[in-house]
Order: C-alpha cells, then structure tokens, then sequence
C-alpha cells in the first residue's frame, strides 16, 4: 500500500510542479486529438447528413458499413495505416510514419466512421420531422443537409465529444504508427502503457488523472452549452 501511496503523491507532485515531460506528452496529445476530430468532423457530418437526407441504390448498404466500421479495431487500423506509410506503401514516400501527422491520420480513420455514422442518425430523425417543411419551401438538398446540421448542432456537439473520446483513448493504432518516441510522438495513452510496464507509476498515474479530468471537462463544457441552448429556446 505504501508503494501505491507513494506513486499517487508523485503522481500529484508532478501535476502541481507544472512538470515539463508531462506538460509536452499532454499537449501533443491534446493537438493530436483535437486536429483528428477537427478533420473527422469535417467529413463525417456531411457524409452523415448525406446519407440521411439523400435516396439512393444501396443506400442501406452504406448505412450498414458506416454503423460496422464504428467497431474497427485500434490495432488493425494501425497495421494498415503502417502499410499505407511505410516506406514500401503507396505513401512512403512522404516520410510520415512515426511522426504525429501518422497518429491523426490513424485517429482520423477511427473517428470519422463514429462521427458519420452518429450524424446519419440525429439528421434523419430531424429530416422526418422538418420534411415538409423544407420542400414546401423548396429547399434542395444542400440546402437541406446545411439547414438540419445547423439545426442539430448542439446535438452534433456530442458526437464530437464521442469522437474525441475515442481517439483521446486510444492506443493500439497510435503506438503502431507513432512508435511512442520520446519528445516526438509520446501522448498519454502510449505514455501510460510504457510507463506502467517499466514501473515508473508516478507519471503513469499523472497522465491517467489529467486523461480522466480532459474527459470530465469536455462533458462539463458540451452540457453547459447544451443547457444554455434549450434556456434560450426554451426558456
């Protein structure tokens, strides 16, 4: 008990100290994170509104791919994204691999399917109810899928956090792409799965309470916007 008193003093005294390393593994982490959900979101919502608004062969076949390819496995995302960068992939050439620009595209291939697939859900049901309102207007489809995203923001807010959720979390893809190196493409997650097996549970445990205190302030902050919303439609 005394060596688990010991790493959870540590784990504090590192936080409090402001202490470099750990300062750099949780901004790389954060601008990893934050630049693949940025790029996921980008994608995924208009693809999801597309796939809801329009009518088209196969469309339920899409649906079923886009709900499936939520559940990729971490890892085999990662051997993929190796293969694609490595320097006997198609993109070897441009010298990715281990770099974080390698992490976010692994991130990104994670997240966009959760993004696309969360908004095809929210813009359909939302499609059903403002429908006849639109055509009678004589709204197109593009003007459609911008009128329902913007209509759904808030809700679409959530779906963003459940993208930045996983990729925050996520190891298997980054460390095969990443390769956890020092000062280059260390972020939380690696950090704490290598720290951990070498002992040193002090900064394994100061990386685990920020990852636990990013998760419950990003929630904090998408139900406060939420709230203010529903006061001022509402209220």
């Amino acid at each position: 008990m005394k060596d688990f008193g010991d790493a959870f003093g540590l784990a504090f005294g590192l936080i409090l100290q402001g202490d470099a390393d750990l300062a750099e593994i949780v901004g790389l982490s954060l601008r990893v994170t934050l630049m693949a959900v940025a790029i996921s979101c980008a994608i995924g919502f208009p693809v999801g509104a597309a796939a809801a608004i329009i009518r088209f062969p196969g469309r339920q076949g899409v649906i079923i791919a886009m709900n499936a390819l939520m559940g990729l496995p971490p890892v085999v995302v990662g051997l993929l994204v190796y293969m694609l960068l490595s320097n006997a992939g198609p993109l070897g050439v441009l010298q990715l691999l281990y770099t974080p620009t390698a992490m976010i595209i692994a991130q990104c291939v994670l997240v966009t399917p959760i993004v696309a697939a969360l908004t095809r859900q929210t813009i359909e049901d939302l499609a059903i109810e403002y429908d006849e309102q639109l055509r009678s207007l004589g709204v197109g489809v593009a003007g459609q899928a911008a009128t329902l995203l913007w209509d759904a923001r808030f809700s679409l807010l959530t779906t963003a956090l459940a993208g930045f959720g996983r990729a925050i979390a996520e190891v298997g893809a980054v460390i095969t792409v990443g390769g956890n190196i020092d000062h280059v493409t260390r972020v939380m997650t690696t950090a704490i799965a290598v720290e951990t097996s070498k002992g040193n549970l002090g900064l394994a445990l100061a990386l685990g309470i920020i990852l636990i205190l990013l998760a419950m302030m990003v929630n904090g902050l998408v139900m406060t916007l939420r709230s203010q919303w529903m006061s001022r439609a509402y209220g």
